[in-house]
């Protein structure tokens, strides 16, 4: 498939003049890149996963995944990208598996991974429409419980640098920014080139819903830089040990504090895939007709579901009294009996 088909030009043309290899290398990249690895790192356990890096660029984080010990699958559509990622991969001893793709057409079974990270397509997706096909796809890969990492720019981002630096001032920066707090929807200005192609600027109750309303379940938000990086020194005091744990901590206080949200240029959703109604559903149907003949886990195989899908729509029914823990020949659940008052 041709790359063109997979982005627009201008998406393209701007990362293939731009070096995303060594952005998170120098400047705010720096401080960005650790701090993201942070935050995967709170959903992702010490046994293999399966992981979905989709947007994952030159492979950074792919590779730092991999060399974990989880299986990392890179989903980019930038061939820039994909043959840095390749270089990067071919000096590994642990690799991660490339595929040039995008959010909206993910090549992966239903089903297939534990955590799903959407780090670039929720930037450069304007249409909420595409958005939601993006999310939807998340969904559909993810097994029953998993997780979705999705990144997203906040809408105030261009403004809050436009203040602190002047360029507010400069006409065709404040339409800009007036576009991004009231639409949502960033268009790179011609003297500005070096500014981010045409993307979407989220508001962070918006991002939260556009996940719940893919049946969702929302984990946390969280802010990326946060309001650390307002500090008048900012730099210097990530230098300085003393000063940057105290940043470290206001961070650390602040960083899911939806009232300070905003004020952080990037911002972060983790949210859990709901066991699928359909499945818990033919479960409970099945369980009915079984009257304790195939154990519990057979049952579940017996619709094609694994046995960690089994044990979710177990966990599901439990919860909502439809089912009991009550030995029954070979399956250790039954229906919960009326109760006769």
């Amino acid at each position: 498939m041709k790359n063109k088909s997979l982005i627009s030009n201008q998406i393209a043309t701007f990362y293939t003049k731009a070096s995303e290899e060594t952005r998170l290398e120098k400047g705010m990249g720096i401080f960005e890149f650790e701090r993201i690895k942070k935050l995967i790192e709170r959903y992702v356990s010490t046994s293999p996963l399966k992981i979905i890096d989709v947007g994952g660029g030159t492979g950074k984080y792919a590779a730092w995944l991999a060399e974990k010990g989880h299986e990392v699958h890179l989903v980019e559509p930038v061939l820039k990208h994909i043959k840095t990622a390749q270089k990067r991969n071919h000096k590994l001893k642990s690799k991660f598996v490339i595929h040039i793709g995008e959010s909206r057409n993910l090549k992966f079974p239903n089903n297939f991974a534990d955590l799903v990270i959407l780090h670039g397509p929720l930037y450069h997706l304007q249409k909420e429409e595409d958005r939601y096909k993006t999310i939807k796809e998340a969904k559909r890969v993810l097994k029953n419980n998993g997780i979705v990492l999705g990144f997203a720019i906040n809408y105030t981002a261009s403004t809050l640098v436009g203040l602190l630096n002047g360029l507010i001032h400069k006409k065709t920066f404040f339409e800009m920014c007036k576009s991004e707090l009231t639409t949502g929807i960033h268009d790179q200005p011609e003297d500005f080139p070096w500014l981010l192609a045409e993307a979407y600027y989220h508001k962070p109750e918006e991002l939260k819903k556009e996940f719940v309303d893919q049946e969702f379940v929302c984990l946390n938000m969280y802010a990326v830089e946060g309001i650390i990086w307002l500090a008048k020194n900012y730099f210097a005091n990530m230098l300085d040990e003393q000063q940057k744990e105290t940043l470290l901590q206001l961070l650390a206080i602040t960083e899911n504090d939806n009232n300070l949200l905003a004020f952080s240029p990037h911002i972060m959703i983790a949210a859990k895939n709901k066991i699928r109604m359909e499945n818990k559903d033919n479960y409970f149907k099945r369980l009915i007709k079984n009257n304790g003949k195939l154990n519990e886990i057979d049952l579940g195989e017996s619709i094609g579901l694994n046995e960690n899908e089994t044990r979710s729509c177990i966990a599901q029914l439990l919860s909502e009294h439809k089912i009991e823990y009550l030995r029954n020949r070979n399956c250790d659940y039954s229906l919960v009996k009326k109760r006769i008052k």
